[in-house]
């Protein structure tokens, strides 16, 4: 009979935390910043009150460690969107459209409740401007790479900036109603609107 390997503690440890930083993203966006507790958080991990509290004794230790993990989910996701990517005739709509899927993706929506208490907690906004301005600056290179916009060109950065401007705007009136089919003529409009700038000499 087989022996069954044993799991290493450190990787068991980091499989908990994993679990711990997930539930408190789910948490965010189904109940917002205000409703996501320390408690229901090791509840929606599986993992004890005794665990969750040895990882992160404060709400404040375990949202923080969130912000950081977001981030990191951020950028991978948009990244891994950009780089499936096709070619041809349709890839600027298509470049818009992830950007648009990620700002009305719940992993933003999570995001966007920590901004808002950000705004009135000064240790919370400490932690999530500096991500912020990470991830914008990736999210800003990714975009300039799918697009194959020449930022040396004059307006050229500007227009990256104002499309990701108003993409996350689209984003933010998506969270009360279903914004979509006003948003897909939006991005329609735009997206000849980078293609006339992009084809200019």
């Amino acid at each position: 009979m087989a022996t069954p390997t044993r799991v290493p503690q450190e990787e068991r440890t980091r499989a908990m935390r994993l679990r711990l930083l997930e539930a408190t993203v789910e948490l965010l966006v189904e109940k917002g910043y205000g409703g996501t507790s320390t408690t229901l958080v090791s509840q929606r991990a599986g993992v004890s009150r005794g665990a969750q509290l040895h990882h992160f004794p404060t709400k404040n230790d375990l949202v923080l460690a969130a912000v950081v993990h977001l981030a990191e989910v951020r950028g991978a996701e948009v990244a891994q969107a950009a780089g499936a990517l096709r070619g041809g005739q349709r890839r600027t709509r298509e470049v818009l459209q992830v950007l648009a899927d990620h700002f009305t993706g719940p992993v933003f929506a999570a995001a966007l409740e920590l901004w808002v208490a950000a705004r009135t907690d000064e240790t919370l906004r400490e932690a999530v401007g500096p991500l912020e301005g990470h991830i914008g600056r990736e999210v800003h290179r990714l975009t300039v790479e799918a697009l194959g916009i020449d930022e040396s060109r004059p307006g050229a950065r500007e227009l990256v900036q104002g499309t990701l401007d108003m993409v996350r705007g689209l984003g933010l009136a998506n969270t009360l109603t279903d914004d979509s089919a006003r948003r897909a003529r939006i991005l329609d409009a735009w997206a000849r609107v980078l293609d006339d700038h992009l084809e200019a000499p």
